[in-house]
């Protein structure tokens, strides 16, 4: 069984990121999901659990990161085509999210990224799967 990655972010408003990611065409497992949390499908190993913060404090000691001011983390996703990244950073940008850097332009590699309502800075990334054979 291939291991399956679960990220957990702090969110302040539950309903706003459902609407958000549900606007990029992603989907929610309710199976683990409640009243304050939401299992995001991102594939069949991804997924974001997205918990109202009150939820999130259930397990960590520490702050939570103000993401409008400070980067916590950068998730990268992988896309199919140039036009699969852009499609996605402009549904991004199209449903309530934010520019988060330039885009990133190397010829065998192409990528933009966005933060969601919350902050959270994603980047979406393709790479020519020749160019990357010749990397390594």
């Amino acid at each position: 069984m291939p291991q399956m990655i679960f990220v957990n972010l702090p969110v302040k408003d539950l309903e706003t990121s459902k609407s958000f990611y549900g606007k990029l065409g992603y989907s929610f497992n309710p199976q683990f999901s409640d009243e304050r949390t939401a299992c995001l499908v991102i594939s069949d190993t991804i997924f974001a659990m997205l918990l109202q913060e009150e939820r999130f404090k259930d397990f960590t000691k520490k702050e939570i990161a103000d993401a409008a001011t400070s980067t916590e983390v950068i998730l990268a996703l992988s896309a199919d085509s140039r036009e699969k990244v852009d499609e996605l950073a402009d549904a991004a940008l199209a449903s309530g999210g934010s520019p988060a850097n330039e885009p990133q332009e190397f010829g065998f590699m192409y990528g933009r990224s966005f933060q969601d309502p919350d902050h959270h800075m994603w980047e979406v990334i393709w790479m020519d799967p020749s160019a990357a054979e010749n990397q390594g």
